[in-house]
């Protein structure tokens, strides 16, 4: 009888202890939730004359590490392109970032009155690809501070899912040298630039006139996506160009996928 109950103790003890694993692992699992942001200038606004700034981002929650440099990172991305003047602001929030650009706008529009254009920043983020090893973020963003037209970009933001850790190109290429040449064999066939041809040839805009990477690298569920965003190789009413390729031909140059 004592054997028994002892049996059931432990088999008790041993289902606790599988619940509690369970729960635990329940409540690490990585979640995002959207905060939005908005402000607007305190001056009278026209259809045309407004200052405004809209950010939407993603904060991670339960995975202490992880979600902690994405956060981090997602905030020091979108203090790099939410700001007027030549340096970003030092801002330690969003309110910040925004005060600190629609206070531009307002310094602006009060030294040019006749100024007939508003400015406009917006910012989105979304999570683009997410594996067993690989989160990817995707961050959109919108700026327009007068001139001809706004601009309009995407970032790549790029995390080791079992370290935190944030990467860069370099982080997740291991041969770059091999990937560069595989990369302008498909950029030239995608875009039919004919081999032996200077790249630019056909009317783009590599420094040099020498094919490199794009800085923008966005994993997807088809291959790795090589982006660049508008004017890094072509004129801006070209916009942005795209290539993929497929993870079977660049897995080999990949340090993690």
């Amino acid at each position: 009888m004592k054997r028994i109950l002892l049996f059931v103790a432990i088999s008790l003890t041993f289902a606790s202890c599988q619940k509690d694993k369970k729960e635990e692992t329940e409540a690490k699992t990585l979640e995002f939730h959207t905060e939005k942001y908005e402000k607007k200038t305190t001056l009278a606004c026209t259809e045309n004359q407004c200052g405004t700034v809209k950010i939407n981002v993603l904060k991670a929650l339960h995975v202490p590490v992880l979600a902690d440099s994405i956060n981090k990172k997602i905030f020091s991305t979108v203090r790099s392109i939410v700001y007027f003047g030549e340096k970003p602001t030092d801002g330690k929030t969003y309110e910040e970032i925004m005060t600190a650009f629609i206070a531009s706008y307002d310094q602006t529009r009060q030294k040019f009155p006749d100024e007939k254009a508003g400015w406009e920043a917006t910012v989105d983020t979304k999570v683009g690809y997410n594996s067993d090893k690989i989160l990817n973020l995707k961050l959109n963003s919108y700026m327009y501070v007068g001139g001809a037209h706004g601009y309009e970009g995407n970032r790549s933001l790029i995390f080791d899912k079992t370290t935190g850790k944030s990467l860069e190109k370099k982080d997740i290429l291991k041969d770059t040298v091999n990937f560069k040449i595989l990369a302008e064999k498909k950029f030239r066939e995608k875009f039919k630039v004919p081999a032996g041809k200077p790249i630019n040839s056909t009317g783009l805009m590599f420094i040099k006139d020498v094919f490199e990477l794009p800085q923008t690298f966005f994993y997807t569920d088809k291959g790795l996506l090589l982006y660049y965003n508008t004017y890094e190789i072509a004129a801006y009413a070209e916009g942005p160009k795209e290539l993929v390729i497929p993870y079977a031909e660049v897995e080999k140059y990949l340090t993690v996928k």
